[in-house]
Order: C-alpha cells, then structure tokens, then sequence
C-alpha cells in the first residue's frame, strides 16, 4: 500500500509563511510527478504547484513568485514553502503523487487527505 502523507498547515496571519510537506510511504519504487493541489470551500480542487522528476516545475499564476515548490527523491517528499499568504489562499491543500510501485509496472496517481491552510488575521 501506498501512503502520502501532509503536514505543516494551520493559522496564520495574511503576509505570513508556513512549509508544507507530504511524504510518500509504502512500496514504492520512484515517484514521478508530485505537486501539490487546493480546494477552498465551495470551489473546485485546483493545481497549486507540481514538480517533476526531472524537475521541471510548473506553478498556478496565482501562486508564483509567492510560493516555492520543492522535492527530495530519495526520501519521496515534496514541500511547500508559502510566503506573502493571502486571504485568497485559505484552503485544504492536497498533496498528489504520480508514482511507480513495486507490484504495478504503471504510474498510479494518489491523494494525501489534505491539511488545512487559514489566512486571518
């Protein structure tokens, strides 16, 4: 079984930071794409960041320049870094991996149960 697993969420002020990161466990050989998504309340579930294998990265227009996606192979972990938050950007952020495991010779894609992220003051 495969597991994908977030933290790091919670209350902050607008302007502030918080680093979220997912770690991916179980029989896993390589992961490929891993990103991160996010839903707000009444909204449908959009892209945030996604990062490569190769490490290409792509970003949401609304989160670039603000955030910073990054990855560590070897530990099969992805991470957030969220700066300059705003209102706009409260949500439950999903963690999404595409990844090969030991028993499936495909890439299957899983979801993290998501963490909450909110922007008050």
């Amino acid at each position: 079984q495969v597991q994908l697993v977030e933290s790091g969420g919670g209350l902050v002020q607008p302007g502030g930071s918080l680093r979220l990161s997912c770690t991916a466990s179980g029989n896993i050989v390589s992961t490929n794409a891993m990103g991160w998504y996010r839903q707000a309340p009444g909204k449908q579930r959009e892209l945030v960041a996604v990062i490569r294998s190769g490490g290409r990265i792509n970003y949401a227009d609304s989160v670039r320049g603000r955030f910073t996606i990054s990855r560590d192979n070897a530990k099969n972990t992805v991470n957030l870094q969220m700066n300059s938050l705003k209102p706009e950007d409260a949500a439950v952020y999903f963690c999404n991996a595409e990844l090969l495991r030991s028993d499936i010779d495909y890439l299957t894609t899983y979801w993290g149960r998501g963490t909450l992220v909110t922007v008050s003051s």
